[in-house]
């Protein structure tokens, strides 16, 4: 820093203003200062700065990277709003099995971040959570929450816009809708599939357990004496599961069998038929995520917040309309 002050020609307090954001400082300074950040190479000593200020202005992010894709861009607006306020993010892959959801919480808090985001795993309320109230660390639940009232946590609403997708069928003239769920034990499976119940119960449909299966599930539901002639796909993986069974037996989708999903995907416009969605504000939940917890870490014992947000009826061709 005394390199960079004297090549910028400013005192060293100043260069400690530019680099943690401590005070306004002049444009022009900024510049003078920054240039000299360039041509030296200088970064700071966070660990060091740790010691100091009793943290490391990085959060942590506990998600898996590989059951659905749609947490990539719920990471890149979290990575976007983190840097935007001055932090730094480490990310950490749960596999979405408990034992490694606890190993990385465990070695995210030893990398001392200041604040915890977490995709929570199904068996995460039989540890991982028990052990983040008990330290009484900063912790900010996404996308799947808990009934618990004691915690920050982020997340679309999920029963009424699946029920939504089940009235819409149910209106085109459908009395068998069947659903392939997401995985069981997940909190977005529960209301989703609670969803779909509702939609029936709205549409004056019967409820039938043989028409709700999971994961890959859509050949059982065809293969039944009586087949449904549509299908609610409860997240973006099983709608690429319903997708290519359809393919696989010859399907005309919207034709022989209406799809509708809950998660818009980046090639739903790209199929023959434009696929009917709900899509997540998923840039708006990780922002949301990143601002409560930074106002967790400033004041520790504010009101614990759940924000749900709404969610987008993509209309296109899959449910059989025009």
């Amino acid at each position: 820093m005394k390199d960079v002050a004297a090549l910028a020609g400013v005192s060293i307090t100043t260069v400690s203003h530019v680099v943690n954001s401590t005070r306004s400082v002049a444009p022009e300074t900024r510049t003078k200062v920054l240039d000299a950040i360039e041509r030296t190479g200088y970064t700071g000593d966070a660990i060091a700065r740790s010691l100091v200020t009793g943290g490391t202005r990085t959060l942590g992010v506990a998600i898996s990277l590989v059951t659905n894709p749609y947490f990539a861009d719920l990471i890149r607006a979290i990575e976007h709003e983190t840097t935007r306020s001055g932090y730094t993010l480490v990310l950490a892959d749960t596999h979405d099995d408990p034992g490694a959801e606890q190993a990385a919480v465990r070695t995210l808090r030893s990398r001392r971040v200041d604040g915890l985001i977490l995709t929570p795993s199904p068996g995460a309320s039989g540890a991982v959570l028990p052990e983040l109230r008990r330290l009484g660390f900063p912790v900010v639940l996404l996308d799947r929450l808990t009934t618990s009232q004691d915690i920050d946590q982020v997340g679309p609403e999920n029963v009424y816009a699946t029920s939504g997708l089940v009235r819409h069928l149910a209106d085109l003239g459908h009395r068998r809708i069947g659903m392939v769920s997401g995985a069981p034990g997940l909190a977005t499976t529960s209301e989703r599939v609670l969803g779909y119940r509702l939609g029936l119960g709205r549409s004056r449909l019967t409820w039938d357990e043989e028409l709700v299966v999971t994961g890959a599930g859509l050949d059982a539901l065809l293969d039944l004496d009586d087949p449904p002639t549509a299908v609610v796909a409860g997240n973006n993986a099983t709608l690429s599961a319903v997708l290519h069974e359809c393919r696989r037996r010859g399907l005309k989708v919207g034709h022989d069998l209406a799809v509708v999903g809950y998660d818009e995907v980046d090639w739903a416009e790209l199929l023959d038929p434009p696929v009917t969605t709900v899509a997540q504000p998923v840039e708006e939940m990780g922002r949301l995520a990143v601002r409560l917890l930074l106002d967790r870490i400033a004041d520790p014992d504010r009101p614990p917040v759940t924000k749900r947000l709404p969610t987008t009826f993509v209309h296109r061709n899959s449910c059989g309309c025009p």
